[in-house]
């Protein structure tokens, strides 16, 4: 389904590679700053989006640059969008334009400070609102974060696809600091431009610096950068190497200019004054462009970066000066102690002003050294020019996606799957991948679901699993409590009750499993079994509030009544349950919200078919009108832009009249839109409801939001569900019971309209 990118190349390339071909056109959301923005993130994103662009013309590339509050920047035609990073809405409506684009990828490049709310925590809403596979490069990865830094980074990490850092030390915190799985980390250098090696010369002309031996810092001026202890360092080498002019090039960095102007400049200019080098020093105050930077770096002879935070994750200036063979003496902070180890460049220690001093001096008196130590870095920056960092990037995308969408849904499937869940007692709740976990015990609401499962069944299968139908319905007799007149949910596993009393759900949930089996089991005592407890234990529906509850004890009473026409509790509770609907509905319902509640939960559909039902057993057009309006609408909030099924989100419950958020996505809602979709055609003939079922049936086989199989029909076992990084592999009772009720739906379905496929 989804043919992605080819590998990425960057121009002024001087490695020979053919461009891949491309299977099929694809489309990145690149999110981050975006020059002109002056800033690092800027910079980088835009030398990606040219590589892209330079290798894949045919691939679409939507850039949704970052701006801040009150900017003036005007983007060129390349951005497609600008998000104001301190408006909460412009993160939704990013969200929502991704999403209608059709984005198979979202790239998104993340530094604390670029976005809006505490810790940037804004950009969490446009995540959780796309659904598409989220690559996220880490710029900085704190060893220790405050609260709000580490809520924003565990989110964004259970969010992505995909992490990206430039360093083995951020791979190592985000395993040891913030739990990410090693498999979801790929270290991918910083990108660098591939120039010639040696025309320092040529390049000092150009600035002026003939004659000179040049030292080179580049950086927003800030503090942290270490200027002063680079400033300090220079009468010592001046005093060895009369000619050496270091060269500071930067615009003081906006958020500390907009505090105090050019307070921080100054100090610095009065620092050099004060040891008597102003004559040694050159300022390029401006904020240069990546050519005209590259330029600069290559009149130098040494680059310096002097940094006083051991934590700097990255540095592309640093990645540059290698890139370019220079020789670099840096403080040890983390890009430089791993892109200079084994002799690549000189470490001096933290605020070390003297080490400094005597590092550049002994190199700038040396010419040999000083040659030999610039090779050094040439050769290492080999490792990171665009090509390299393109296949990198390749690989990734790639692994980011699993292209393996059936077409067709199978003829039968399996039972084994379910039938290692299940002992004497029932079926037990949860798995451990395929494994029974046995520490959560039962539920009756699995065991319903079991129960109406047995009267799905035929065949073989049937002859395999029968017994256990005797072994559902005891369970959920054996939930009723007399005394407290409501059904018990939670079970351990000594069988020994959790509860006296479950939830309204779980107890409406159980009416529904009842009614099916008065009308549906095969055999006539099953049948007079489940009449009598539906008569014993049904009146407490009257008092359900929970509209999931009403709609699980309408169905069911809705199917008693099939089975014993003019039952005066099954007509009550239908005719009750739907008036109760019908006045959520009208409450509640307004222009782009037509449904019975101001939040999304579970089973959302169970509602609309619990109308349709209704409707269909009191002859009541609106009651039907009700449910096939309120299910068209949650129809169109199930669908991707892509046209896949996406069915709404765990993530998204509880959360008034919100746009439903994409993860986690669960088998049960697939299997509720069957049956509901089938209630729509049984009303209307209408042979879109149709699509809708197939639509949300292949969901099992692959299409959905990460092409993942999420069935397996050989032993009719579903995995729990999707989130963002792809499948919840564990295999629990409910998420194994919808599937299989999923296929039998759709089959039922399929033998009402005539046809074995469409």
């Amino acid at each position: 389904m989804y043919e992605i990118f080819p590998a990425l190349v960057a121009d002024d390339s001087h490695e020979s590679s053919e461009q891949p071909e491309l299977d099929q056109c694809g489309r990145l959301a690149l999110i981050g700053g975006f020059l002109p923005r002056r800033c690092g993130i800027a910079t980088f994103t835009t030398d990606m989006h040219a590589a892209l662009r330079m290798l894949a013309p045919e691939m679409a590339i939507d850039v949704y640059a970052m701006a801040p509050a009150g900017a003036t920047d005007q983007f060129d035609a390349q951005v497609c969008s600008t998000i104001s990073d301190s408006e909460p809405e412009a993160f939704l409506a990013a969200a929502q334009q991704i999403e209608a684009s059709g984005a198979d990828v979202i790239w998104l490049q993340h530094e604390f400070g670029l976005f809006g709310g505490p810790a940037g925590d804004m950009i969490l809403d446009l995540l959780d609102n796309a659904g598409a596979p989220v690559i996220i490069t880490l710029h900085t990865v704190l060893a220790q974060p405050d609260p709000d830094q580490l809520r924003v980074m565990n989110r964004l990490i259970a969010r992505a696809s995909k992490l990206v850092v430039m360093s083995d030390l951020s791979r190592s915190l985000l395993m040891e600091a913030y739990g990410a799985d090693e498999a979801q980390i790929a270290l991918i250098g910083h990108g660098v431009p591939d120039r010639p090696f040696g025309r320092s010369a040529q390049f000092k002309d150009r600035f002026g610096f003939s004659g000179k031996k040049v030292i080179l810092t580049f950086g927003l001026l800030s503090q942290g950068k270490g200027i002063e202890v680079m400033i300090q360092a220079l009468p010592q080498i001046v005093s060895r190497n009369p000619d050496a002019l270091y060269c500071i090039a930067g615009a003081t960095h906006p958020n500390l200019v907009a505090h105090e102007g050019e307070a921080y400049r100054e100090s610095l200019q009065a620092l050099a004054r004060a040891h008597g080098v102003e004559g040694h020093i050159h300022w390029i105050d401006a904020f240069l462009d990546t050519p005209e930077l590259l330029d600069l770096i290559e009149a130098a002879d040494v680059f310096v970066t002097p940094y006083i935070g051991a934590q700097q994750s990255t540095s592309g200036t640093l990645s540059y000066a290698m890139a370019l063979g220079k020789a670099i003496v840096s403080t040890p902070y983390a890009h430089a102690a791993e892109l200079l180890a084994d002799g690549h460049g000189r470490l001096v220690p933290f605020g070390d002003s003297d080490a400094m001093a005597s590092e550049i001096s002994q190199l700038l008196a040396d010419p040999e050294c000083l040659h030999g130590l610039q090779q050094q870095a040439y050769g290492r920056g080999r490792d990171m020019i665009w090509p390299r960092f393109a296949r990198q990037t390749l690989d990734l995308i790639e692994a980011t996606r699993v292209v393996a969408a059936k077409d067709s849904a199978p003829e039968r499937i399996g039972i084994r799957g379910l039938m290692r869940m299940c002992d004497s007692t029932g079926i037990l709740q949860h798995s451990i991948h395929g494994i029974p976990d046995r520490r959560h015990g039962y539920c009756v609401d699995d065991n319903a679901r079991a129960l109406m499962l047995m009267h799905r069944l035929d065949g073989a299968v049937l002859r395999e699993c029968g017994h256990l139908t005797t072994v559902f319905a005891s369970f959920v007799q054996h939930a009723w409590n007399p005394d407290r007149r409501e059904f018990r949910n939670f079970m351990g596993f000594e069988r020994n009750w959790l509860e006296a009393v479950g939830s309204e759900d779980s107890c409406g949930r159980t009416l529904w499993a009842i009614g099916i089996t008065a009308r549906h089991a095969r055999d006539a005592g099953m049948r007079r079994w489940a009449c009598e407890l539906f008569a014993n234990t049904a009146e407490s529906a009257l008092g359900f509030q929970s509209p999931r509850a009403i709609a699980f004890a309408m169905l069911g009473a809705a199917s008693l009544a099939q089975a014993q026409p003019k039952h005066v509790l099954a007509d009550a509770i239908v005719q009750q349950g739907a008036e109760r609907l019908q006045a959520l509905h009208a409450a509640v319902a307004r222009p782009g919200w037509n449904w019975f509640e101001d939040v999304l939960a579970y089973d959302n559909c169970r509602l609309s078919e619990a109308m349709l039902r209704a409707g269909v057993h009191l002859g009541n057009d609106a009651m039907i009108a009700c449910g096939l309006e309120t299910l068209e609408w949650m129809m169109g909030v199930q669908t991707a832009p892509q046209g896949h099924f996406r069915p709404v989100g765990s993530n998204s419950f509880g959360q008034s009249y919100a746009r439903p958020k994409v993860f986690d996505q669960q088998p049960v809602e697939i299997w509720a839109t069957i049956d509901a979709v089938a209630a729509a055609w049984d009303v209307t003939r209408d042979p879109h409801w149709l699509i809708h079922a197939r639509r949300a049936y292949d969901w099992f086989d692959g299409h959905n939001d990460r092409s993942v199989i999420i069935g397996d029909p050989l032993t009719g076992t579903s995995m729990d569900g999707i989130n963002p990084r792809g499948p919840n592999l564990n295999e629990g009772a409910e998420s194994v019971l919808a599937y299989q009720h999923s296929f039998y739906a759709l089959q039922a379905l399929m033998a009402k309209v005539g046809v074995r496929r469409w």
